[in-house]
């Protein structure tokens, strides 16, 4: 009989709606349940692509004795991360703090009154590696419950007051200046790996926030090993395995330090991020790998991710059928030699192996490999090239597909129709930019309410029950300014302020300018969320300072462009000391150090081939940071267009700061020149 979840949106909660662990979603009512039978609340909080997530449901709340052991001893709660990041920031929090580390499944005690006690991940169904089983650990902590539960809930009380009196590294509201730039570029190249690319060791993460970043101080300062970093990354990246060398896009993170083996999920933001990464490479460089990369992974998302709704699904499983009905992570992506002879025949398969980099003992599991492009594209023919690939793609469809997150999530969302819209408009698609605009159309019909308040997420075109986060709001508004610059529709522009409005009323402390992830009137937590620092994600503290700036810039509005600046203070903090972790903060930071520049281009029509080609030239500028906007004097949708005439009846250009404008040019070349250095 299907428990509580069974009436939740999220796929995650209804993966366990059918498991005999009476789970209850969080909610007031579950903490009532255990104020009233006097039982603690075992926390479980995951997500729906994750690997170990899946094991222990499998191990633990699928098996009937232990399902029979919680609930007669726990009231168990079952929270999906990605439609509650601010319950799964808050303990993950205490977790990190308490063992040093973290992860998902997220296993946390907590009292009635929702205060952490135990803390832990995964744990395995029997003792393995010094780890305790699960049993083990639901006897122990209702042993203490039972018998010591004045000393849990001191412990308790304690681990509340401690998280309470936490305080971020704020450093007032002050934005970084060159000094800390330089000193935050000078920690990146220590930290950076010269053989492979990237940085640190392994598990290794796509730095799509540091690459951006490292390209917008290439072209403020003409550091050439900031490209270099940033050049060489991206092709490691896509020349790994962590990319799909058949469908495009790219898993979450490589376990290896060589980028040859992922773990095989792929998240929206991480391709939304990564598209606009290259599609950035490519303006910048005129790469035709990051071209293709760009491209390639634009229409993955479009292809694999999009929903009949018009928005775009959370991820893609790691793990899917290997065909004998066993679910094992990259059954959908790696090649035996055998399997690629079976599809291509020995001669073919054999030039295949080798631009793969397939071989028989295998760089997976199994004598599998993943495959990678180790060598150069030009040593190998390539017609014949292409025609492999369709063939090992069209076979690989008939594979067991893995499943798909159909949530939607608003802030990934906007990640995602940034990127659309730029590599469409970079590119000459306009079919990524329409699919930009139905995406935003999904957000403004669906999410927003009447007061322009943000759901987090949808599903099959209902609208969740969580508020939006910080992250929300800032990376939509990111989003529809980006759709703005690159249609001309202002209406984009507007919601974008509705949105930032919010934050500056609901989530900025207006003593200090620093932010929080809940907004004033969200649910209390143990703590308010606060994180400044990026992860695989920009934070929403970045990402409100980015589009903050931007629509400063689009619109001239001071009190966001005060309040942009206060929140940067955070980076002139943590930048030269933890680069890594703030890259998409260091980027605005470069933005704000140059302006950033606001380009104005007037033309009699949208449709007029003169305005058209001065509106790509602006949108191929590289100047970091910089706003674009387009139309007719006579239009009134972008405050940045203002008075700005046609030059003798010719389309005309206008590059500002702070609404103080050059000489307008007609010129593409000039303006080019204008927006490159």
């Amino acid at each position: 009989m299907p428990n509580r979840l069974a009436h939740e949106t999220s796929p995650y909660l209804l993966q366990h709606a059918d498991n005999p662990v009476d789970w209850w979603p969080w909610s007031a009512e579950a903490f009532e349940e255990a104020r009233k039978s006097g039982k603690p609340v075992l926390l479980s909080v995951g997500y729906s692509s994750c690997h170990w997530c899946h094991v222990m449901a499998h191990e633990s709340f699928e098996d009937q004795q232990t399902a029979d052991y919680l609930n007669a001893h726990f009231v168990s709660v079952k929270v999906d991360r990605e439609e509650r990041p601010d319950v799964d920031a808050v303990y993950m929090e205490a977790v990190q703090a308490a063992t040093g580390q973290g992860g998902w499944p997220m296993t946390v005690f907590l009292t009635p009154d929702a205060e952490p006690f135990y803390f832990g991940t995964y744990f395995p169904p029997a003792p393995r590696s010094g780890m305790p089983s699960f049993r083990e650990v639901l006897e122990g902590v209702r042993s203490a419950w039972a018998d010591r539960r004045d000393e849990v809930a001191e412990v308790a009380g304690k681990i509340v007051r401690d998280l309470a009196g936490r305080e971020i590294s704020y450093g007032g509201p002050e934005a970084p200046g060159a000094p800390e730039l330089a000193q935050a570029l000078l920690g990146l190249t220590r930290e950076y790996d010269p053989q492979r690319g990237g940085f640190g060791g392994a598990p290794k993460f796509p730095p799509s926030m540091v690459i951006e970043f490292l390209l917008r101080h290439h072209v403020r300062t003409g550091s050439e090993g900031a490209l270099e970093m940033a050049q060489d990354t991206c092709e490691r990246m896509a020349r790994g395995g962590i990319y799909d060398q058949l469908g495009g896009g790219f898993a979450r993170y490589s376990v290896d330090r060589d980028w040859v083996v992922p773990h095989f999920e792929k998240m929206l933001y991480d391709n939304a991020l990564l598209c606009r990464v290259y599609a950035h490479l490519w303006r910048a460089t005129g790469s035709e790998l990051a071209r293709r990369v760009a491209l390639e992974t634009a229409d993955f998302m479009v292809r694999e991710l999009r929903t009949n709704e018009g928005g775009f699904a959370s991820a893609l499983d790691a793990d899917s059928d290997d065909g004998t009905g066993k679910h094992v992570e990259g059954a959908y992506y790696a090649w035996t030699p055998q399997q690629l002879r079976e599809v291509l025949g020995d001669d073919d398969a054999e030039l295949a192996a080798r631009y793969f980099g397939v071989t028989e003992e295998g760089t997976f599991e199994h004598g599998s490999s993943v495959l990678q492009l180790p060598q150069q594209d030009g040593l190998f023919d390539a017609e014949k090239i292409s025609s492999i690939r369709e063939r090992l793609l069209r076979q690989r469809d008939t594979r067991p597909a893995p499943g798909r997150d159909d949530k939607i999530v608003a802030a990934w969302n906007g990640l995602a129709i940034a990127a659309l819209a730029e590599t469409g408009a970079f590119f000459d698609r306009p079919d990524l930019v329409d699919a930009a605009l139905g995406a935003a159309d999904l957000l403004v019909r669906l999410h927003l309410d009447d007061h322009a308040r943000l759901a987090r997420t949808s599903k099959d075109g209902q609208v969740g029950a969580n508020a939006g986060v910080l992250e929300d709001y800032a990376d939509v508004a990111e989003g529809f300014l980006a759709l703005a610059s690159v249609t001309g529709e202002g209406v984009w522009l507007e919601f974008a302020g509705f949105l930032l409005d919010h934050v500056l009323a609901r989530f900025t402390d207006a003593e200090s300018g620093a932010l929080y992830d809940t907004a004033a009137d969200a649910e209390q937590l143990i703590r308010r969320p606060q994180d400044p620092t990026d992860n695989a994600a920009p934070s929403g503290w970045t990402a409100a300072a980015g589009a903050l700036l931007s629509y400063a810039a689009q619109t001239g509005a001071e009190p966001h462009r005060t309040a942009a600046e206060r929140a940067l203070g955070v980076v002139k903090a943590l930048g030269p000391r933890v680069p890594r972790f703030i890259g998409w903060g260091l980027a605005v930071a470069e933005a704000n150090l140059d302006g950033p520049r606001e380009v104005a281009v007037v033309g009699p029509s949208l449709a007029d081939e003169g305005t058209r080609a001065l509106h790509r030239t602006a949108l191929l500028g590289t100047a970091p940071g910089a706003v674009v906007a387009v139309g007719t004097p006579e239009s009134d949708e972008f405050p940045l267009l203002a008075d700005r005439p046609l030059q003798q009846g010719e389309p005309a250009a206008y590059v500002c700061r702070n609404f103080t404008c050059d000489a307008p040019t007609t010129d593409p070349s000039r303006l080019k020149t204008a927006l490159s250095s």
